[in-house]
């Protein structure tokens, strides 16, 4: 696939700089979990603009045009690998 090598210089280039260039590896163990955890941040969490700010795991929501909704919207942050990524999500 003529393609796949661009694909991959791409994940290798944010993996690097969302996640690397910011943690200290400390050992075997940790050096795998951190790709494996961004791995799965960047699947089914980060937006993504070639689909329109959706994730690949996760269908585009739909737009919230309501002000009464806007104003009272809920959104919570949760830290991923100590805090280094930071995953928001609206309340339930």
């Amino acid at each position: 696939m003529p393609r796949m090598n661009s694909v991959m210089e791409r994940w290798v280039q944010s993996c690097r700089r969302e996640l690397l260039d910011r943690t200290l590896i400390w050992n075997e163990t940790h050096l795998r979990h951190a790709p494996h955890e961004y791995e799965q941040y960047y699947n089914a969490h980060r937006a993504h603009q070639a689909m329109r700010q959706a994730a690949p795991l996760r269908a585009l929501p739909e737009p919230i045009a309501d002000p009464g909704r806007i104003a009272r919207l809920d959104i919570r942050r949760h830290d991923r690998l100590g805090g280094v990524i930071h995953e928001y999500r609206h309340a339930a």
